[in-house]
């Protein structure tokens, strides 16, 4: 019997060293992609990173998931720029954005929305404890905020609700490239957090203002590097959706009857985003986040005042 307990307890182990090699490596994999001489990508298991080249140095939007995605991030960045870095930029709350801060020392500058900021303490407490608190935002912004690095210029702008109630987009101005963060999933089913204040039925009119700023190329918050016609395909979608669900609201259909009777078409080829036991992001999840917006379902909590846009 002994025996028998011996060789399951050394299966057990050899399988949570095989989990945890396949988490390592998994989350450590990142890929770079140029999107100008100044501007590179960093997709992984997260958000997607921007970097900037300055003279000084690097900037960044967004950390991904993982303390140790952070510090990849931060070697790979710091040698695509030539220099330290000089600014993070947390375009939201969420945890596969934020979580990589702590790679960089406590007090980095770190820019992101009072909004943000408050979403942090309210939704993501436990995280952000002991050493890892010096590296919660620490410049924060209500409607803009311009950084200037050498000849490069960096726009912070919150622009109006959408995926939460404080996005920032980032604008590298001479680059003529946006980062949306979360207000954009290129060909993916987005998020629609309520609860931290976003509005599918505001989403289109704050892309609308996102869609009037100076760029050619776009980060999304989630897939590939597109450009306009990318962002204004999702602004199709994002406004269909709220009229779909505007008008079932209004007609009185339960969740049911609008989730059956759902005929959008400008999330043709979207995909599913999704981590088993954790979330699912696909077409009946944002029906039934914009019905519960519609309806009164679903409230944002008892925060301070949405900025206006």
């Amino acid at each position: 019997m002994g025996r028998k307990v011996g060789v399951v307890a050394a299966v057990l182990i050899a399988i949570a060293g095989m989990l945890a090699v396949y988490f390592y490596n998994r989350v450590t994999l990142l890929e770079t992609e140029a999107v100008t001489d100044s501007v590179h990508v960093i997709y992984g298991v997260g958000g997607n990173v921007a970097v900037l080249r300055t003279q000084r140095g690097a900037v960044i939007v967004d950390t991904m998931s993982f303390p140790l995605q952070g510090r990849r991030i931060r070697e790979i960045a710091e040698r695509l720029a030539g220099g330290p870095t000089q600014a993070i930029i947390n375009t939201h709350y969420h945890a596969d954005h934020t979580h990589g801060n702590p790679a960089w020392p406590a007090g980095t500058p770190i820019v992101a929305t009072e909004r943000t900021r408050a979403y942090l303490a309210r939704f993501d407490p436990a995280f952000w404890r002991g050493a890892d608190a010096g590296t919660l935002p620490n410049d924060l912004v209500t409607d803009r905020r311009d950084l200037r690095f050498g000849d490069k210029t960096v726009r912070s702008l919150y622009l109006g609700r959408g995926h939460t109630g404080g996005d920032l987009v980032v604008l590298f101005v001479e680059d003529r490239v946006l980062h949306t963060g979360d207000l954009f999933f290129n060909h993916r089913y987005p998020n629609i957090d309520l609860e931290a204040g976003g509005s599918v039925q505001e989403w289109a009119a704050t892309l609308e203002r996102v869609l009037a700023l100076d760029f050619d190329r776009v980060i999304p918050g989630h897939g590939p590097v597109t450009d306009r016609a990318g962002l204004l395909e999702f602004q199709r979608f994002i406004a269909e959706l709220a009229q779909y669900a505007k008008e079932s609201a209004a007609a009185g259909r339960s969740l049911e009857e609008t989730l059956a009777g759902a005929h959008l078409e400008h999330d043709r080829g979207f995909e599913t985003m999704s981590i088993p036991f954790v979330y699912k992001f696909d077409r009946d999840f944002v029906i039934r986040r914009a019905w519960e917006e519609a309806t009164g379902t679903v409230q944002p909590v008892d925060l301070p005042p949405i900025p206006p846009s």
